[in-house]
């Protein structure tokens, strides 16, 4: 069934606020994926904070026009069905929930991606991107890069403590 008029203008500028509080939007072609699949795509992406949309080419490139910063925008990507993923806090999340979604189904593959200004970035690149480590993953070996001096110096006090306890502990076994 065909979208009125309205519905598409609604889309359109639901898909051009997307783009513009986006950091990253990913592109895949998802034909041979069945219902089934993109709803656990959905539901691998919600608990991301990733949005996913699947609308027609032509749609997103009227949204794309109404964006100063898209309008120089290489749109010779936009072909096939295509999948788009929206993250505005995240700018590696949209890749990644993709790439280990498409590690179990081969039938999803990237085409692209389009940055915040509107730079269109290869496949290569989104895959690069997408092997890098979430934003929690990089906190967290920061916080460990961080605490390892913390705790060498706490493990070299106590091991001073440790020995006088083995040699108090060895002096009360030989009595």
């Amino acid at each position: 069934m065909a979208l009125k008029r309205d519905k598409k203008e609604e889309l359109v500028a639901e898909v051009s606020e997307l783009f513009k509080k986006s950091k990253l939007t990913v592109l895949a072609n998802y034909s041979g994926l069945s219902v089934k699949q993109i709803q656990e795509l959905r539901r691998n992406a919600n608990s991301n904070q990733t949005k996913l949309k699947v609308v027609k080419n032509r749609l997103v490139l009227k949204a794309m026009d109404s964006i100063e910063t898209f309008k120089d925008t290489d749109r010779s990507v936009f072909k096939e069905q295509l999948l788009y993923a929206f993250n505005p806090e995240d700018e590696v999340a949209p890749a990644q929930v993709l790439a280990n979604f498409a590690k179990k189904n081969k039938a999803l593959e990237f085409v692209g991606a389009v940055t915040a200004e509107g730079e269109v970035l290869s496949v290569e690149d989104v895959k690069s991107l997408a092997a890098l480590p979430s934003k929690d993953q990089l906190r967290g070996q920061l916080v460990g890069t961080i605490a390892a001096p913390l705790s060498g110096f706490a493990n070299v006090l106590a091991g001073n403590v440790r020995g006088v306890l083995n040699v108090l502990s060895a002096r009360a076994e030989s009595l």
